[in-house]
């Protein structure tokens, strides 16, 4: 396989500025997820910053550093910053690993990676995992996918889809027997032409009601291949609290 992997860096995060450069056993959160790519294989693995505290924390010389500009709306245009820059041929595959999740397993990075190349008609991969636990189902924080019969989203939402009406509109909520409820993993793939279509996509209604980027790329017609995994995922880091919930995870490993 010859797949890329580029990290969006950004420094200024609403919630925790600075948390990449945060450490757990001792290395920074953005040096484990460079590890991280590395181990899935990748033919390239490139960190997209527009800080350079955050280029100067890259400690190794298997991941080389882009630059990028301050202004990007998501990692997304961050990411198609650095395939027009290394003009990348349009069928790469590249997997937009975010530089918050320092616990993805790298073999599901290969997974994704390998969806795309071998599912021609698809601009975009991801993953999901099935949902076992009402909290998540209720949880709008955790999004929720639907697939077709060949593995490709059909739609994502922040509501429990499917809506199992014969428990859900009880006051408890069971999740039935069987239930085929999907939790979204934040982990993409895409084809390098996509990303450098993605910014002209059309506006898409669904994606500001619900504020998921892949609508967008539903909306517009595109395909989006699903890998399934039965391991939910490790936690992300978006706050100060966390850093501490992954570094009490990473003493567990």
């Amino acid at each position: 396989m010859n797949f890329k992997v580029v990290i969006p860096a950004h420094y200024e995060s609403t919630r925790f500025p600075g948390k990449l450069l945060e450490k757990i056993n001792e290395q920074t959160i953005i040096n484990h997820v460079v590890n991280l790519a590395n181990q899935s294989g990748a033919a390239e693995v490139v960190v997209a910053t527009d800080d350079h505290r955050i280029a100067q924390s890259v400690i190794t010389s298997k991941c080389e550093v882009v630059m990028t500009r301050e202004d990007h709306q998501s990692g997304t245009d961050r990411i198609a910053e650095v395939v027009a820059k290394k003009n990348w041929p349009s069928e790469d595959v590249i997997i937009n690993l975010q530089g918050d999740e320092p616990f993805i397993a790298a073999d599901l990075i290969t997974a994704v990676a390998e969806a795309l190349m071998v599912t021609s008609d698809a601009s975009v991969s991801t993953a999901c995992f099935p949902i076992v636990d009402r909290s998540d189902l209720f949880d709008t924080n955790l999004v929720k996918v639907v697939l077709d019969h060949q593995n490709r989203a059909l739609y994502f939402s922040r509501a429990p889809i499917p809506w199992a009406r014969e428990t859900f509109s009880s006051a408890q909520k069971l999740i039935p027997k069987n239930y085929v409820g999907l939790g979204h993993i934040g982990l993409y793939g895409y084809r390098s032409k996509f990303l450098l279509e993605y910014s002209d996509l059309p506006h898409s209604p669904l994606e500001n009601q619900e504020k998921l980027e892949q609508l967008r790329v539903l909306q517009a017609g595109h395909k989006i291949i699903v890998t399934l995994t039965q391991a939910p995922p490790a936690p992300g880091i978006d706050t100060p609290d966390d850093l501490e919930r992954a570094r009490q995870f990473a003493s567990t490993l």
